[in-house]
């Protein structure tokens, strides 16, 4: 079964075609990478996974259901399989990241104080933070804030993980440190990554399957291996314009 489906989907906004007829399908377990130019439909393609757009036209499957006419306690219940890392880590900025991570706990679920907080240690713990539990967001790095905002979205252990460019504004060791993160978390979790980015180094580091968005259609699906060698003039451009050749370590995979 698939994870997530897009089904002829098409999106507009502001008279302009984010997304045109689109489909494609996400695999249980693959890190789906998703990449494009800024305003190819990227992270709409990912709030349109979750209910937070929805089609003009098409649909979108998570599984069997289809959440692009999903709403109530149907609606709630698909998204509880998702965990989301948001772009800039949308952390609360006068709670502690211990506090951050907790909230999901809080507030979806009837477990004790104890009980959330052992949670919150082993998850935290899981993403390198285990010593940094009482600082605020405005006391800790980027890459700290990226990595407490993944903390939050699997504490739940979601099925499914959205990451909304997980290593944008990072300098280059820590963005491969995040990419590592990504595909440790994939395989203690054995869920599903779908990962939107402009980063192509992380893309096809970490990716199992590549999208490339461009004008609002996809241009090029493949595995790292075909996507380096893809024949698509809009592809051999993105590869060069971060001097990308065909020696990598996707080539080693």
């Amino acid at each position: 079964m698939n994870a997530v489906s897009f089904q002829n989907v098409s999106k507009t906004l502001g008279g302009k075609v984010i997304l045109n007829d689109v489909s494609f399908d996400i695999k249980k377990g693959d890190v789906f990478v998703i990449v494009g130019p800024s305003g190819a439909g990227k992270s709409v393609s990912l709030k349109h996974m979750v209910r937070l757009m929805t089609p003009d036209k098409g649909n979108v499957m998570v599984g069997n259901d289809n959440v692009s006419t999903a709403a109530g306690n149907e609606l709630t219940l698909i998204r509880r399989k998702f965990g989301y890392l948001f772009q800039g880590g949308a952390l609360l900025a006068w709670m502690t990241i211990a506090e951050n991570v907790a909230l999901p706990l809080r507030e979806h679920t009837d477990l004790d104080d104890c009980t959330i907080m052992d949670k919150v240690h082993d998850t935290l713990k899981m993403v390198g933070l285990e010593n940094d539990t009482e600082k605020l967001p405005a006391n800790i790095s980027g890459g700290m804030i990226k990595r407490a905002g993944l903390a939050r979205a699997i504490i739940e252990s979601p099925e499914i993980i959205l990451y909304d460019e997980p290593t944008s504004g990072l300098d280059p060791v820590t963005s491969r440190h995040i990419d590592k993160l990504i595909v440790s978390l994939r395989a203690e979790m054995n869920g599903t990554s779908i990962v939107v980015t402009h980063d192509l180094h992380s893309a096809l580091s970490i990716g199992t399957r590549i999208a490339m968005l461009y004008h609002g259609d996809i241009v090029e699906l493949a595995t790292p291996e075909d996507f380096i060698n893809s024949t698509d003039q809009e592809v051999k451009e993105f590869l060069a314009a971060q001097y990308i050749t065909r020696r990598g370590a996707w080539e080693r995979k």
